[in-house]
């Protein structure tokens, strides 16, 4: 087993040290209404107010004593190197699917020209047609196909939301297969700030999983409870073969002697494990009322070649018996009020985010679930997200932690 470096990431609720994020830029400006489904997102959200609100959440974070990274700023960095800045390049327009030759040609020419920052703005925001200079060349089928379609690389409108690429479970890296392919660029570009940026550190650092890898997951379904146990959700995102394969890794080279497998609805109301239950102290969890009625729970334990596996009867039950405690608190959003709570889950009242044990960030319009967290103990830190929240996404969305102090 590898020596970690930087990265240490041994609970949901340690005090946060540092976290990875991205500021939302240009792609999300070049969102329209007949791309919104491709693109994977559901409004057009007003990009200078997301901005700010963006910064409130860094700033709140920052004041807390929390460092944080920009993709963007880690990305320029390794990209300065002018053999990985080629390697990027090309590894960008392979996995953008251009499906011509000539022209994936001359997109890369055309990018080996810029410098790294330009080169990252363009990997994020897009190539617009308009963008490349004209090139002679004969018309293939696919161009008459897509004639009509505004771009050579597709915007990355997704990446505010650093959970889902890649998560940090002790202190090794899991980069995640992206369910959807309009997401896998994003787990690309932290494939080489993992490599490549002394920060990661990736000669000295475990990669508990690889984007390349058949199965999917997705750092949403991803919760890591302590330092022996992780809780990941089998959803729409996250898939069954990909829970057992990163728990038997984990097993084998972490100290990880437990995940507990919870089953959700396969919808993309709750796409995630994180769209309704996350942890917010020792003892506690927020909690979308009723889903505790609809998962399924299992206990992985590290088998042979593939885990050990034992049907829980509660996620209640299995939340002691793998934490060791007598007893936990899920906190209800909404009060447990089914028509409050639906109302404040659409604006991610359960997606909370612990900067420390018993505090947490959350958007400031959910203030009945607020409320009711702070009468059970939680102080409760409120955001802006008028416009983030567009997205379908809430503070633990938007946030990937990288070192966490131990509890």
């Amino acid at each position: 087993m590898l020596n970690g470096g930087f990265l240490n990431i041994t609970s949901e609720i340690g005090k946060l040290k540092a976290v990875l994020l991205h500021r939302p830029g240009r792609e999300l400006e070049r969102l329209t209404p007949q791309y919104l489904q491709e693109l994977l997102f559901d409004d057009i959200p007003w990009l200078n107010r997301m901005r700010q609100e963006h910064d409130g959440f860094a700033k709140v974070m920052i004041d807390r004593g929390t460092d944080v990274y920009y993709y963007e700023e880690l990305l320029e960095e390794v990209l300065k190197d002018k053999a990985t800045h080629k390697s990027f390049v090309e590894d960008l327009v392979k996995i953008c699917n251009i499906d011509n030759e000539l022209l994936e040609k001359s997109i890369i020419e055309y990018l080996l020209t810029k410098t790294p920052e330009e080169t990252v703005e363009i990997s994020i925001s897009g190539l617009h047609k308009d963008d490349l200079p004209e090139i002679k060349r004969e018309p293939c089928l696919l161009d008459y196909i897509k004639e009509e379609y505004p771009f050579y690389i597709n915007p990355t409108p997704n990446l505010y939301f650093t959970r889902d690429p890649g998560t940090v479970i002790g202190q090794g890296l899991s980069i995640n297969r992206m369910e959807m392919s309009a997401r896998n660029r994003e787990t690309m570009f932290l494939q080489y700030i993992y490599k490549y940026n002394p920060l990661f550190d990736g000669r000295n650092t475990p990669q508990w999983y690889d984007y390349n890898d058949k199965h999917s997951i997705e750092g949403g379904d991803i919760l890591v409870l302590s330092d022996k146990v992780v809780a990941i959700g089998c959803s729409e995102r996250t898939s069954a073969k990909g829970i057992e394969i990163l728990a038997q890794r984990l097993f084998e080279n972490s100290n990880v002697e437990k995940v507990l497998a919870i089953k959700i609805p396969f919808t993309r109301a709750y796409m995630h494990l994180d769209t309704v239950f996350t942890m917010v102290d020792y003892d506690k969890f927020t909690i979308y009322p009723g889903i505790e009625d609809k998962v399924s729970v299992y206990e992985l334990t590290k088998g042979r070649n593939m885990p050990k596996i034992t049907p829980i009867d509660t996620l209640e039950n299995g939340l002691k018996s793998a934490l060791g405690l007598p007893a936990i608190k899920l906190i209800k959003t909404g009060r447990g009020d089914a028509i409050t709570a639906a109302r404040e889950q659409w604006n991610d009242a359960t997606n909370t985010l612990a900067v420390a044990p018993g505090v947490i960030i959350t958007y400031n319009r959910n203030e009945i679930s607020n409320e009711y967290l702070r009468n059970n103990g939680i102080e409760v830190i409120e955001i802006e997200g008028s416009e983030l929240v567009r997205g379908r996404g809430g503070p633990r969305c938007m946030s990937m932690p990288l070192v966490r102090e131990k509890l």
